[in-house]
């Protein structure tokens, strides 16, 4: 396993998140294992939670998107083990995204569908996407 995440962000100029704060760098920490790239989002994320401006995203080297495409699947579950899709309710399929357009995705699908315990959305990688299709 390589080392190809970064955390990337800092203090925005507004709650976009598209454009460093005036006067603000943006700050850059790795290469981490992913894991370890989350540890370090959770500390940095922590820390500055009361600072409404400032957002770190967890980012992979963009040389890793040339090489796997990801998926983000999921929908309505009859409960919350997951397994079997609700009545009328089909597998949803988005993608294939580069990791964090599909981190993207995934974060839209579920803050639109927080509301409901038996929705839910999940990121795989395109060479697990067939095998996932095949439980429903």
């Amino acid at each position: 396993m390589s080392k190809d995440f970064f955390v990337v962000g800092g203090e925005y100029a507004d709650t976009t998140f598209h454009k460093i704060g005036e006067g603000k760098t943006e700050e850059s920490y790795g290469p981490f294992h992913e894991k370890e790239a989350l540890d370090v989002w959770r500390s940095l994320t922590g820390r500055t939670v009361d600072n409404a401006l400032i957002r770190y995203f967890v980012k992979q080297d963009k040389t890793q998107d040339l090489i796997k495409a990801w998926y983000v699947v999921g929908g309505e579950y009859t409960d919350t083990y997951f397994e079997t899709l609700a009545p009328g309710a089909k597998l949803q399929v988005y993608g294939p995204f580069a990791r964090q357009d599909a981190m993207d995705r995934w974060r839209d699908l579920t803050g639109k569908t927080i509301d409901s315990a038996v929705t839910r959305f999940e990121i795989i990688e395109d060479e697990a996407l067939e095998g996932f299709k095949s439980r429903f």
